[in-house]
């Protein structure tokens, strides 16, 4: 459409955000219900997931809106320097190096570090358009992305998609709407208060995921201020209509490399459930051990460049099917991709270079 006519889409647009109008036509969604494999019942939602698909002509003008609203998101302190996703510098990865490095200067002065990692219940639900609007008032946001931002929040409707379903559409009261472009960005805003503060204390995010970490001189305190830290984040979080997902929580007590004390079993207790010390967890898509061990991490690289071998070769049977030239282009941009994914945080060692070797 641009092609054709680089005019149609600017006279379309420009008069929307000049005038702080969002039309209801592009704020209709249509959600697709999914069922989620292996569920032993599906009688209750939480069984099932829904993809949102929302209008593309909508979208062309959400980011032009969060790219105007990155830019000011530093200057008008929109975002906590430890709050991570939907700007440019914040990626997964950049949050995993965080953390890293603020447990490793705790060790450097020999105290014991234990981490407890967080998901927001429900997310982008949850979040309310008068209070972010508010919040952007009062940061200072340019007057005209606070008048868009308003009724692209207000007045949503959405229709749920599954077999039997009535065609008709439902009003949507809160949150942001699900595949916008700019739904992380105003999630990220809406929760840059939730960062605790203090000389051995610090909360780090990634959107809706967050990592509250302690330092003391030993685990056993740690295990005291952990449920504290936890209290504190939910006083901050309820005026805001943020509640946190504590069976998901998991616990970590960090160690050195060159510890040769016994691993801590100490469990942090939140909400009458226990939380036992994981060996290793997941985190952003990255594996943590409590010595910062890369070989998990990398072994499941591995297994997963072994599964995309196979299916690559599947693709060329003799005979038929694609190339073995093009197979092979195939495979050494594919499977680079998937074995050198989070280097950027982990080093490898020689001993886990050499079976990837055989890749190449």
């Amino acid at each position: 459409m641009h092609r054709l006519k680089p005019s149609l889409l600017d006279s379309l647009l420009d008069p929307l955000l000049a005038h702080g109008f969002h039309p209801p036509s592009l704020k209709k969604a249509l959600s697709i219900v999914l069922d989620k494999l292996g569920k032993p019942s599906y009688d209750s939602p939480s069984s099932f997931r829904v993809i949102v698909l929302l209008r593309t002509l909508s979208k062309i003008l959400e980011r032009v809106v969060t790219s105007r609203l990155s830019a000011q998101a530093t200057t008008c302190s929109l975002i906590h320097p430890l709050q991570g996703g939907s700007l440019p510098g914040r990626s997964t990865a950049d949050a995993a190096l965080v953390l890293q490095h603020n447990v490793e200067s705790f060790h450097r002065l020999r105290y014991k570090v234990s981490t407890l990692f967080l998901n927001v219940k429900g997310g982008f639900d949850n979040v309310e358009a008068c209070s972010l609007l508010s919040l952007l008032r009062r940061k200072g946001v340019s007057p005209y992305l606070v008048q868009w931002v308003g009724p692209f929040l207000r007045d949503r409707t959405c229709h749920l998609t599954f077999q039997g379903s009535p065609c008709t559409f439902a009003p949507v009261s809160f949150g942001v709407p699900q595949g916008s472009p700019i739904s992380p960005l105003l999630f990220v805003i809406y929760v840059s208060s939730l960062h605790l503060g203090s000389p051995r204390s610090l909360t780090i995010s990634y959107v809706d995921d967050f990592a509250v970490t302690v330092a003391s001189p030993s685990y056993r305190m740690n295990v005291r201020l952990l449920p504290k830290s936890f209290s504190a984040l939910k006083r901050k979080a309820s005026p805001i209509n943020i509640s946190f997902s504590v069976p998901k929580a998991e616990l970590i007590h960090w160690r050195t490399a060159r510890s040769n004390e016994a691993p801590c079993p100490l469990p942090v207790q939140l909400e009458d459930q226990l939380f036992y010390p994981q060996s290793h967890l997941k985190w952003l898509g990255f594996i943590f051990t409590p010595s910062f061990d890369p070989r998990p991490y990398f072994s499941r690289r591995y297994t997963l460049a072994n599964t995309a071998l196979a299916t690559i070769r599947r693709l060329s049977p003799l005979g038929i099917g694609l190339p073995p030239h093009l197979c092979l282009s195939l495979g050494r941009s594919h499977l680079a991709l998937i074995l050198l994914y989070g280097s950027v945080v982990w080093s490898a060692t020689p001993a886990i270079l050499n079976p990837m070797s055989v890749f190449w």
